[in-house]
């Protein structure tokens, strides 16, 4: 038995512990919110996608090598310009593999006790489903 005072303080005593067994969830709420969320992006984030990415697409002229400062930013505004530009692109097909999996995660789900067996595991898996489809297959909602 460890002495009480070399236990550390009792509220950090379950620190890394956690206890994630059961997920409960509403599975109407979250077959609503799939739809929901399937239905912005296609709504209100594709039909601006084109003008973002040719906005983001635009050449600067090469600055003069005689300001190595000036080439520095260069550099560093192109490499945040392409980290930007993926993540605008992945945002719409990252959002739809979310809803896909919520959509998933609903339909499993579906039954009335079958939901409080659901466990992180599952969670993961049908994230896993959704991200990682068939090779050659184009998920419907995909930019």
């Amino acid at each position: 038995m460890i002495p009480e005072e070399d236990r550390g303080p009792a509220w950090l005593r379950d620190y890394g512990f956690t206890d994630f067994g059961n997920i409960e969830a509403d599975i109407a709420a979250m077959e609503e919110f799939a739809k929901k969320l399937a239905a912005d992006v296609q709504n209100n984030y594709v039909p601006r996608l084109a003008g973002v990415t040719d906005a983001m697409l635009t050449q600067l002229p090469p600055a003069a090598t005689t300001f190595p400062e000036l080439v520095d930013f260069m550099t560093t505004h192109q490499q945040a310009q392409d980290v930007t530009q993926q993540n605008v692109f992945n945002f719409a097909n990252g959002t739809n593999h979310f809803a896909k999996a919520a959509r998933n995660i609903s339909e499993e789900y579906r039954g009335s006790d079958a939901f409080s067996h659901a466990r992180v595991s599952d969670v993961d898996r049908a994230f896993d489903k959704a991200v990682k489809p068939q090779t050659g297959t184009v998920e419907q909602g995909d930019v």
